[in-house]
């Protein structure tokens, strides 16, 4: 399983990075399958360095705030305006309840057709697995300003050093604050994907809303999560801080998520599959 971060940008796109998003890529033994961890604003166009967007095939979003979900709307203009003719079949979008009416909202459609000729809509049952080819994804209720919100855990069988079997489990918090449903989807995950949009000492008295980075770490140690990789610092972050503050909280592998950088789910930040600048030793 391969971890592309096309956007990592905390509330809103920075100047090094869009907002939200992230491809994940595993092989069922037949092809390729692509699914998108969100599509928060500005994150469409970087998506397209690293795939074709026909090639989407699932949308999972986590909650319903503009940079996580936003450019949803752009991917419908390119599925149904397309002068080539889109010729795939919809594309599979998983997310709170209200994520049609939402994005037909957002476009200033009517909410019947909406975006139903363009995408086949789902929405999460907390704690129900979802399969997608070769991904089981499953929804884990966290603590955000949102009517829902989400934390998931992607599953995906690949093989270990000596060619058996060995599952491999990527945990992605999306928006939340420190809560017993991302423990859950942490639980022996081999990476966490962890929001640290807070800093202690100026955010740490509010509650609810995100995670600083020692909050991060401590939950990454709770759930016994292999590596951390820490996502949506704001603009305004020190990543440098970031990471400090969940050195106090987690021992393991520990990195910042870099835009256009790739990772092996299964594999130690200290061998990824580009050079990460966030990566730090553990200890």
């Amino acid at each position: 399983m391969k971890l592309t971060i096309v956007g990592c940008s905390g509330s809103f796109p920075g100047p090094a990075s869009p907002a939200s998003c992230y491809l994940v890529t595993a092989n069922d033994g037949v092809r390729d399958w692509r699914i998108l961890l969100d599509l928060g604003n500005g994150s469409m166009g970087a998506l397209q360095r690293y795939m074709d967007l026909r090639d989407i095939d699932a949308v999972l979003l986590t909650h319903l705030h503009p940079d996580h979900c936003m450019d949803l709307c752009g991917l419908h203009v390119a599925v149904h305006w397309d002068p080539a003719g889109w010729n795939r079949d919809r594309i599979l979008v998983w997310g709170p309840r209200d994520t049609a009416d939402r994005m037909a909202t957002a476009y200033g459609l009517p909410a019947d057709p909406g975006m139903h000729e363009d995408f086949e809509f789902h929405h999460w049952t907390s704690g129900e697995p979802v399969t997608i080819g070769p991904f089981t994804v499953t929804p884990y209720p966290v603590r955000h300003p949102a009517d829902e919100a989400y934390a998931l855990r992607v599953q995906a069988t690949g093989v270990d050093a000596e060619g058996n079997p060995v599952v491999h489990t990527l945990a992605y918090s999306g928006d939340t604050d420190s809560c017993a449903g991302l423990e859950e989807a942490a639980r022996n995950s081999d990476v966490f994907l962890c929001e640290a949009a807070f800093h202690e000492g100026r955010d740490d008295a509010i509650e609810g809303v995100h995670l600083t980075g020692k909050r991060a770490g401590a939950a990454a140690s709770a759930a016994n999560a292999r590596r951390l990789l820490l996502t949506h610092l704001p603009v305004w972050n020190d990543a440098t801080v970031s990471v400090a503050e969940a050195r106090e909280t987690y021992a393991g592998d520990l990195a910042v998520a870099v835009a256009g950088v790739s990772y092996d789910v299964g594999s130690p930040f200290t061998v990824p599959l580009a050079m990460n600048p966030g990566v730090l030793p553990a200890g």
